[in-house]
């Protein structure tokens, strides 16, 4: 079995996926998460290029790569964690908002990712903050765009219906700030329309919650890992 890197959803720290992390090298995945804290995210608020966690990203693939003599890795995001991903596979230079000085050299990663799992990850969304990174994203790997060589499996969480009433008002603000439509299902951060790529292979799981610290049960809970690791290789 492949090794395997997680990497974190946006302001989260890397503790958060340790009980997913020690899960899977149980099942026999030797598996590293990406060591982020929760610091690390903030030179990228506001819109801002994720360079800094695209380089945490990539030393950490590296040093597995080196640890396991392996040609290749299987990468696993979450939320924010999976278009970053979709970034860092991808082989044009990385532009954000036009600016040269955001420019980064394309890392080709397709060529070292065997499988691309991400969980919760919104592939679009309607925040104006969030869109000039997701635009880039969309507009220069729209959809599973290197599935010849990467395997795309997107997973999103059917645990709460968005409404404009206590218990699901903050799901439904999501859901409309993502897909532009509070009224629908999604794991309470992500609504699945907005969780699935065309050309993946896109799982609904009912009862998944989105975030690792939320109550109930989450993507990596021991539950709900089954459902998806069997894509792993």
């Amino acid at each position: 079995m492949l090794p395997t890197v997680i990497l974190p959803g946006f302001l989260e720290a890397a503790i958060a996926y340790r009980p997913l992390e020690q899960l899977l090298q149980q099942l026999g995945f030797p598996t590293v998460t990406v060591p982020l804290q929760r610091q690390d995210w903030f030179p990228t608020l506001g819109g801002r290029p994720m360079t800094p966690i695209l380089l945490r990203l990539h030393r950490t693939v590296e040093q597995v790569l080196r640890q396991y003599n392996t040609a290749k890795v299987n990468l696993i995001g979450h939320s924010a964690g999976g278009w970053i991903s979709r970034i860092y596979l991808g082989e044009k230079p990385y532009l954000v908002r036009n600016a040269a000085i955001a420019a980064i050299p394309p890392w080709e990663a397709y060529r070292f990712v065997a499988t691309l799992v991400t969980l919760g990850t919104p592939h679009i969304s309607q925040e104006r903050w969030t869109r000039w990174n997701l635009d880039f994203v969309n507009n220069n790997y729209p959809g599973a765009f290197y599935s010849s060589q990467v395997r795309y499996v997107c997973v999103a969480g059917k645990s709460i219906f968005g409404q404009r009433q206590r218990g699901s008002w903050l799901a439904y603000s999501s859901y409309r700030l993502t897909c532009g439509q509070g009224n629908c299902w999604g794991d309470g951060i992500t609504p699945i329309a907005a969780a699935h790529l065309e050309g993946a292979e896109n799982l609904v799981l009912e009862g998944v919650k989105h975030s690792p610290k939320a109550p109930g049960i989450w993507y990596g809970s021991p539950q709900v890992v089954p459902s998806w690791m069997s894509f792993l290789v």
